[in-house]
């Protein structure tokens, strides 16, 4: 088969890309450019992308496959041109998953055990040991229950916080409470309410999008942090300013933005209940992801079902 290999990246991870592909893959015909004429472009059988630029995917007349090498694909879903009809498949890396859960553990620890206002009492030399409150006595949300969200969930549980979880539709995860829909009794402004700690990792969709406004915001219990490893479209960033600095909010951990890189001239670089991360909770691993791409493309070649297919209707 003829695959196109295209995204937005600088050169040199483009070039191990190409290269982990081209070394898992040798059978594969690797079109590491835009097709140049009518006979490239009717040769592509599979794309798999990097958000690519918009319009990327179009033309290809006998396109069979889009496989993204990244978990999130809101990007590609905005794109006018993608391929209607064409099954897409998002990146499920093991790799990933691993380093999202270290990050919202160190995120959860942190904020737990006041490591950040402790960073700051040491630039004041200030020697301030604060409570020590026991996991079980911190609650902790976390908002979406798919791949990520779940091992999650789990994973603070294992930890001994008291951990809920919630989700736009219901779902089951062996010892926790899960919670899902918009309803008070039993959903999301409930499950808001009795938080300390909201570790956000929705998908983003057009229901999701603007998700933490400032009333969404104002349900969270005073003095609770936010954790948000998603997108940054999912935060009113203003509202969340606001919410921080009159004292409803202790603490923000981000690490995606609305703009991202996060302008030097960004309000949240300098705040003092903010931390920032520049996009690097869980970086798609090539060496981890190569593998779920050739295994796609080989259940393509044989007519067996393909993994992780999105639900474009749902996005995600």
């Amino acid at each position: 088969m003829t695959v196109l290999l295209s995204g937005r990246w600088s050169a040199a991870e483009g070039e191990r890309w190409a290269q982990l592909l081209r070394e898992a893959m040798p059978e594969e015909q690797w079109l590491l450019h835009p097709p140049r004429d009518a006979a490239e472009a009717a040769a592509v059988e599979v794309a798999v992308v990097a958000n690519p630029e918009p319009g990327a995917l179009s033309g290809l007349p006998n396109l069979r496959l889009i496989q993204s090498l990244w978990a999130g694909v809101d990007r590609l879903l905005q794109d006018p041109t993608l391929p209607v009809g064409v099954p897409l498949a998002r990146m499920v890396d093991p790799a990933m998953n691993e380093a999202m859960v270290h990050t919202a553990l160190w995120a959860v620890l942190s904020l737990h055990r006041r490591f950040f206002e402790l960073q700051a009492q040491q630039r004041q030399a200030l020697w301030q040991p604060p409570p020590q409150l026991r996991a079980s006595e911190c609650g902790v949300l976390v908002l979406g229950l798919g791949e990520l969200g779940g091992r999650t969930a789990q994973a603070l549980a294992g930890l001994g916080y008291t951990v809920h979880g919630w989700s736009r539709r219901p779902r089951e995860l062996a010892g926790l409470r899960c919670w899902h829909g918009e309803a008070a009794e039993g959903g999301l402004a409930s499950a808001l309410a009795a938080a300390d700690i909201v570790v956000n990792l929705l998908p983003l969709t057009p229901q999701t999008r603007g998700f933490f406004s400032a009333e969404r915001l104002a349900q969270m219990r005073p003095g609770a942090c936010l954790v948000n490893l998603a997108r940054g479209a999912h935060v009113d960033e203003a509202a969340l300013a606001a919410a921080l600095d009159r004292g409803h909010l202790r603490h923000a951990v981000l690490d995606v933005f609305q703009q991202e890189p996060l302008p030097p001239d960004h309000p949240f670089w300098p705040h003092p209940q903010v931390t920032v991360l520049p996009h690097c909770a869980a970086q798609t691993d090539p060496r981890t992801a190569v593998p779920q791409v050739r295994a796609n493309l080989a259940a393509l070649r044989a007519g067996q079902p393909l993994a992780h297919l999105v639900d474009r209707g749902q996005g995600y």
